[in-house]
């Protein structure tokens, strides 16, 4: 893997999604949207939107950038993109961790817009720092895109791609500790759901929320660091020229 490659793969990238004012509209402006429909739907219940906005902003975020990434990669392939820059000294790592970089970067903007403006706008309040809460939703983010990445290898058509939501970001969601939390699920659940990366995604919102610290708030992150490389490595690994 070369960096001048990597970062050419990301400034393509970048430039495509440019040229895409409805993509780069929906990526950066629609977690927003959702999270402040959602502080508009518990407006009459106080504390409501406190205790449900942050794993909030650890879901959209991450739901969408899995959709997006798996999608846009697997239209490369079945283009004959894919194939063609193959032909070309750019190797499966370039392209996987330039595709990363570019959506990496579109996470961290869509993080900003969609912490401010459900702290801003919507009166999130946060024990924790902002900052802190920005940074879980980039790796959140990131998370999506990593798995959207692997998806996008087992998939052959765009809808198949999406298909993948029932399989992988249904269950973390059920699982996550959104709808109740995770100590108080059966004991077979609650093992589940420590092998799901959207759990810690939602416990590390729930410790900046929170105002913790320490390896309270460092647990998860690691976890889904970790988590986001492996599948990075792992959609390097099983990357296809070309959709069959």
């Amino acid at each position: 893997m070369r960096p001048a490659r990597t970062f050419a793969t990301a400034g393509r990238v970048l430039r495509q999604l440019s040229h895409d004012p409805r993509s780069v509209a929906l990526m950066l402006l629609a977690p927003s949207l959702l999270v402040g429909l959602f502080a508009w739907l518990f407006d009459e219940q106080p504390g409501a939107f406190d205790q449900y906005g942050g794993p909030i902003l650890a879901l959209f975020p991450f739901i969408l950038m899995f959709v997006i990434t798996s999608v846009t990669t697997l239209r490369e392939r079945r283009s004959g993109t894919l194939e063609r820059l193959m032909t070309t000294p750019l190797g499966k790592g370039d392209f996987i961790v330039g595709y990363g970089l570019a959506f990496g970067l579109a996470a961290a903007v869509q993080a900003v817009i969609t912490v401010g403006f459900a702290v801003i706008v919507c009166g999130l309040e946060v024990d924790g720092p902002v900052w802190q809460l920005g940074l879980v939703a980039i790796l959140n983010a990131l998370l999506g895109t990593g798995l959207g990445l692997l998806a996008s290898a087992f998939a052959r058509t765009e809808f198949q791609a999406v298909q993948f939501m029932p399989i992988l970001v249904f269950p973390q969601i059920l699982l996550g500790g959104l709808l109740m939390p995770r100590d108080r699920m059966p004991d077979v659940l609650h093992a589940i759901s420590d092998w799901l990366p959207l759990s810690y995604a939602i416990d590390a919102v729930n410790a900046v929320t929170a105002g913790d610290e320490g390896w309270t708030l460092g647990k998860p992150l690691v976890v889904i660091g970790g988590v986001t490389l492996a599948c990075l490595g792992l959609a390097a690994l099983t990357l296809r020229r070309r959709t069959p």
